[in-house]
């Protein structure tokens, strides 16, 4: 189940695509907590890290530097920062790598979490990205590589329906919080969106009203 340069190029690119169609969920989403251009900059961010991966690098890292360095470009949002953060970890935990394999993939997770936490101030329990990450990562502690593609979009689909009662406690959306009971936090649901695709699973609207 390891993944080569090539195969974690078609990954990303999946994400991208899902990225640009989820591009107005997202952003009437952010609009009810945020700013309202979740969607836009990761839309941004996919068209530059398709043309970043148009030719895919040589070995993992490289992959994922290029992606980072995108969304880098692209970002108009803490969102993108964080996933040009996420992003440029995964290419430092995969340093030397020609492959990617299965039991590299959450001590990279725990990396990442604790890189987006130390950049965006954020903990665990404040109904953001991170939460989601958690469960996707527990998941992937608990589950065998070759369960992965069900139980991933599983996990992070679960950790949605949970938080969805819960008000957001940090961000913009904190000034929101009693409002915030009830809806999706926008960060979550573009990486429900991106674990989709990175997985396969068909993905629909999980905009709740």
């Amino acid at each position: 189940m390891s993944l080569n340069a090539e195969q974690l190029c078609a990954i990303l690119l999946r994400c991208c695509s899902q990225a640009k169609n989820a591009a107005e969920e997202l952003n009437a989403l952010d609009g009810q907590l945020g700013d309202g251009d979740l969607g836009a900059t990761l839309e941004k961010c996919a068209r530059l890290t398709e043309t970043a991966l148009a030719s895919p690098p040589q070995d993992i890292p490289a992959v994922f530097q290029a992606a980072s360095m995108a969304c880098v470009r692209a970002s108009g949002s803490s969102f993108g920062t964080l996933l040009g953060v996420a992003l440029l970890t995964a290419a430092k935990q995969s340093a030397g790598k020609q492959s990617l394999e299965p039991q590299a993939i959450p001590p990279m997770l725990e990396a990442v979490l604790a890189a987006l936490m130390a950049r965006g101030g954020a903990s665990l329990g404040d109904k953001t990205v991170l939460d989601a990450i958690d469960a996707l990562l527990q998941a992937l502690k608990t589950e065998p590589p070759e369960s992965w593609s069900s139980a991933a979009p599983q996990a992070v689909s679960a950790a949605l329906e949970t938080w969805r009662q819960k008000p957001n406690k940090t961000g913009r959306a904190r000034m929101f919080a009693e409002r915030s009971v009830g809806l999706n936090d926008p960060g979550m649901v573009a990486f429900a969106h991106l674990v989709d695709a990175a997985t396969g699973r068909t993905t629909h609207s999980r905009e709740v009203s």
